[in-house]
């Protein structure tokens, strides 16, 4: 149960990593005469050349575009990630974190494994209070 947390959790923040990278390798410079896949649906994209690089159509979120001077698209896109860098910063230490208590959970589950499975563990061992001296329980292997 706690495994199956940690895994979570690390593979939430492991997604929480990878995806401003993504973001951040999007935002590269465009050349006028550039070849590009203009997207009309979620999988189906239409091939086009780069005319017009003075404006350019922004997504901003929430299929939101807003046209925009070239210029202030650029530092739109380098505030953005500027941020998304520091927020990627931020979660590095936690994922860190769980990794080294997932680590440490797989290892100790290992040993209770190895504990379980040694050879003589699996008998049966009935003791009392005082002992197994005379007494009718005693122990039994």
């Amino acid at each position: 149960m706690l495994k199956n947390q940690l895994d979570q959790e690390v593979e939430f923040l492991s997604m929480s990593t990878a995806q401003p990278k993504v973001v951040r390798t999007k935002y590269v410079e465009s050349n006028e005469g550039r070849e590009l896949l203009i997207p009309l649906t979620s999988s189906m994209y239409v091939p086009e050349k780069l005319h017009d690089v003075e404006y350019v159509l922004m997504d901003v979120g929430a299929v939101y575009h807003v046209e925009k001077i070239a210029e202030d698209a650029k530092d739109f896109f380098k505030r953005k990630t500027d941020f998304l860098t520091k927020q990627m910063k931020k979660i590095q230490p936690a994922l860190q974190e769980k990794h080294a208590m997932k680590q440490a959970v797989m290892e100790m589950m290992s040993q209770k494994i190895q504990q379980i499975t040694a050879p003589g563990a699996g008998s049966l061992r009935v003791c009392c209070r005082n002992g197994a001296k005379g007494h009718p329980l005693g122990v039994v292997s």
